[in-house]
């Protein structure tokens, strides 16, 4: 029997409703556990994990600057080039929290990413909320890909632009469709006298794909040739990984002059925490005037300057480009391990498992560190117990993290990832596969796979069922 994995067990044991069970709390808690059991029953409550001992398939430390140390010496180095650095920003930046250093870093940030300016800010989510809440003026209309961020939708909500339409991801000819409708519905956006922020990502987080950007670009100037399109472009996962020294991808394609805003963040391939927006001066300025979110926040500390300004040192001095070459060279190493396998092609084409991106990897200029792996409804965990079993260490992705429908498991590749776990995990993947396909084809008895079979004995030792739920 294989040992238990806690963590699993933990996980599926906070799948089971909690709500009946509190008949007699108070109602404030029990309508909160009615809120959980909708979660529950679908096997998707969000609990925190602490899986050390597997193989890296799952965090954001695309260049391992965290796990190698690489950053930490750097960082080290910042701190004694600044010995008397007080430790708290101790306010707003619009109050006390203002610093020449900070203001420094963004100089150097700018002039890296070839942007006239730029402002750091706490996080991702909240250079997204600014932006969205402070950029659109009355009358404008936001364009989005259907599957922007959780923190460009947050930020939309706020947003006085009240005109918000998706279109459909990736496609070229849906922005076009969208964009003539918003060009046709709207007088002043026709004339000239508003404008339509496009808001996309440069590499989409739970499906790898690259955005076409410069085909999109060609297209707003075709339908708007008044110039009143603009694009928001996210880079938090193009940042030290496309491009360059890892410039991101508007740089990369040789766009800066004509994207109005970028955001890039330092929690990933930097190793760091917090973001900067990347825009000219009048951005800028209309950012620390209305966005509430860098307002009404204590500004970053020196700590998280100090990380940020020693990632783009290793950037800037080439340091981490034989480490963006290595990921790229596992990804392609991934893709042609599992297309190899006898299995793959029927596997991919029943939907047990499939690898979208692996397909025609050789043409494009380049892959990307996220690779889903797309299962079957409800059969991602089943993939995630096996893996995890096995010490690969990945994550089920469900509704609402991606819509409804498209369940996987998303992989992600780093420098430290060595040749033989790559290869370790395809076939890992392979073994699952063929074990699901033989139940298909009615070999095995039961329609549980071994590992997920496993899994359910180890929770309160059998006591629960295939849904988390007291037998």
């Amino acid at each position: 029997m294989p040992k238990v994995v806690p963590h699993i067990k933990e996980y599926l044991q906070a799948q089971e409703p909690q709500a009946p069970r509190m008949k007699d709390a108070p109602v404030f808690y029990r309508n909160l556990e009615e809120a959980l059991d909708t979660r529950r029953v679908d096997q998707n409550l969000i609990v925190f994990r602490d899986f050390k001992e597997g193989v890296d398939f799952s965090s954001n430390d695309f260049l391992s600057l965290a796990t190698t140390g690489q950053l930490r010496d750097e960082f080290f180095e910042e701190l004694n080039r600044h010995p008397n650095f007080r430790l708290g920003a101790t306010s707003s930046r619009l109050l006390d929290g203002n610093s020449s250093y900070m203001e420094t870093i963004e100089k150097e940030i700018a002039e890296f990413h070839n942007a006239e300016d730029a402002i750091i800010v706490n996080s991702g989510y909240e250079a997204n909320g600014a932006i969205y809440t402070a950029i659109p003026r009355p009358g404008d209309a936001i364009v989005y890909d259907e599957l922007s961020h959780a923190s460009t939708h947050d930020g939309m909500k706020n947003s006085v632009a009240l005109t918000r339409v998706s279109f459909r991801h990736n496609d070229i000819d849906s922005l076009e469709e969208t964009l003539v409708y918003i060009r046709d519905t709207q007088p002043l956006i026709q004339k000239g006298e508003r404008c339509v922020l496009i808001a996309v990502e440069s590499i989409y987080s739970m499906d790898g794909d690259v955005c076409p950007l410069k085909e999109m670009v060609d297209v707003a100037k075709e339908v708007f040739p008044l110039g009143n399109a603009q694009f928001v472009v996210d880079e938090a996962h193009g940042t030290g990984v496309v491009g360059r020294q890892g410039g991101g991808l508007v740089q990369e394609l040789g766009l800066e002059k004509e994207i109005a805003i970028r955001m890039h963040t330092f929690g990933k391939a930097l190793a760091s925490n917090g973001a900067c927006i990347l825009s000219n001066s009048t951005v800028k300025t209309m950012l620390i005037n209305f966005a509430r979110g860098i307002i009404y926040t204590t500004a970053p500390s020196f700590l998280v300057l100090a990380g940020i300004r020693a990632g783009y040192n290793l950037l800037k001095a080439d340091m981490t480009v034989k480490a963006q070459e290595r990921v790229q060279y596992l990804v392609k190493l991934f893709f042609k391990t599992i297309q190899a396998h006898p299995a793959y092609e029927r596997a991919a084409e029943t939907g047990i498992l499939r690898v979208p991106l692996a397909d025609g990897y050789e043409t494009r200029p380049f892959v990307t560190q996220v690779v889903p792996v797309w299962t079957r409804p409800h059969q991602n965990l089943f993939l995630v117990f096996h893996l995890q079993m096995a010490k690969y260490c990945a994550y089920p992705i469900d509704f609402p993290v991606v819509p409804k429908g498209a369940p996987r498991v998303r992989c992600v590749f780093h420098n430290h990832n060595t040749d033989a776990e790559v290869e370790g995990l395809a076939h890992t993947l392979y073994e699952w596969a063929q074990e699901m396909l033989d139940i298909e084809d009615g070999k095995v008895s039961s329609k549980i796979p071994v590992a997920a079979r496993q899994a359910f004995t180890w929770t309160a030792e059998g006591e629960t069922n295939g849904n988390g739920v007291k037998a």
